[in-house]
């Protein structure tokens, strides 16, 4: 028994090795890839809805990666507002269906990308007006900007009452 638990030691202990090489910070985070996580933005927005006596509580997580991490943390307030501002300008009815909440999400993903370019001075690019009434959403690219490495935003709690 000895023998198989000295032979299965052996086995793991490149994988140790390595993982302490590649992962265990320091220099060695600098030449691998950016850090990815998960920022809960508390507390949760609850905000009154246009109609009387209705409100939307909604928990927002985003997803960021390197810098940005550091962008958004920084700039948490103009972020807080400007979520504020989106979520409460809607009605009960414009938050019903998933598609709805969906594009509710697509807003703020959006919204957060100009506040955080805004914030670090990237001044906006002016859109082009659509041609003959048809609305086609041009997705901006932020692969160059200060905001680049925020990547997405996730609703972890939404309720209408």
């Amino acid at each position: 028994m000895r023998l198989f638990i000295l032979l299965f030691s052996l086995l793991l202990l490149p994988a140790f090795a390595s993982a302490e090489e590649h992962g265990g910070g320091g220099e060695g985070e600098a030449a691998g890839p950016a850090k990815i996580q998960y920022m809960e933005i508390t507390p949760k927005f609850v905000v009154n809805l246009i109609e009387p006596k209705k409100f939307l509580a909604i928990t927002v997580q985003v997803l960021v990666e390197g810098a940005a991490a550091e962008a958004t943390k920084k700039h948490m307030a103009a972020i807080k507002h400007e979520l504020l501002m989106l979520f409460s300008d809607r009605s009960i009815e414009n938050l019903q269906t998933m598609e709805q909440r969906e594009a509710l999400r697509q807003q703020a993903v959006e919204l957060i990308h100009k506040t955080i370019d805004k914030a670090e001075g990237v001044e906006e690019e002016k859109e082009e007006e659509p041609q003959e009434g048809h609305k086609r959403m041009k997705k901006r690219d932020y692969s160059k900007l200060p905001s680049a490495g925020f990547k997405d935003l996730f609703f972890t709690e939404f309720l209408l009452q």
